[in-house]
C-alpha cells in the first residue's frame, strides 16, 4: 500500500462516522481502549464538540477518501495546574496499520500542540503495546513509569505504561 496521497487534516463532521467505526474497532478488539462499551455516532460528536471547544485539535489522516486515522488530545487532569499537559490519543483504522500513519498524525499533533502551548504531552499505553511504546520513543517520549494492573479487560488485568515528551523548557 501506498501513502503518497495521505492528508493529515482537521477533523470535519463528516469524518465522525469514520472515527466512530475506528473507535470502536479498538474498543471491541483490542486492549489501546480500555472501555468494553461501543459508541454511537451522537456520542463521538458531543466528544468532538468538546475538544473543539476546549480548542483542542481533532486531526484525521484522509487516504483515498477514507478516514485512515486519527489524533487529538484533550486535558491530563481537572486541575488547573495541569492546564499546559496534555494527554493525546492516536488510532489508525485496522486496514492501514504498519504504515506510517500513526507517526505523521502524531508528528502534527505534537507541532500542534506545541504552537499551542502545551509543556508535556502524556502518552498512558497498555504495556503490552510494543509498537506504540515504540512509536513514541522514536518521536521523542520517555518512560515515566508504569503501573501495575490498573485495568482490566478480555478477562485480564492490564499495565499501563507511562511516557511524557516535553515541548518546551519554558
Amino acid at each position: 500500500m501506498t501513502t503518497s496521497n495521505l492528508t493529515i487534516r482537521d477533523a470535519a463532521q463528516a469524518d465522525l462516522h469514520g472515527i466512530m467505526e475506528i473507535y470502536n474497532d479498538a474498543v471491541a478488539n483490542t486492549t489501546a481502549i480500555w472501555n468494553e462499551t461501543l459508541v454511537d455516532l451522537d456520542n463521538r460528536r458531543t466528544w468532538f464538540d468538546a475538544r473543539k471547544a476546549k480548542g483542542y485539535p481533532v486531526l484525521v489522516a484522509e487516504l483515498d477518501g477514507a478516514v485512515a486515522g486519527y489524533a487529538s488530545y484533550g486535558d491530563w487532569r481537572a486541575f488547573d495546574g495541569y492546564r499546559f499537559t496534555v494527554e493525546h490519543s492516536v488510532y489508525v483504522h485496522r486496514d492501514f496499520r504498519g504504515h506510517g500513519i500513526g507517526r505523521r498524525l502524531m508528528e502534527e499533533l505534537i507541532a500542534r500542540a506545541a504552537s499551542n502551548g502545551v509543556h508535556v504531552m502524556i502518552a498512558a499505553i497498555e504495556a503490552e503495546n510494543a509498537a506504540s511504546i515504540a512509536l513514541h520513543t522514536t518521536l521523542g517520549f520517555r518512560v515515566a513509569g508504569k503501573f501495575s494492573e490498573v485495568g482490566t479487560k478480555f478477562g485480564r488485568w492490564l499495565d499501563l505504561t507511562c511516557m511524557e515528551l516535553k515541548l518546551s523548557t519554558v
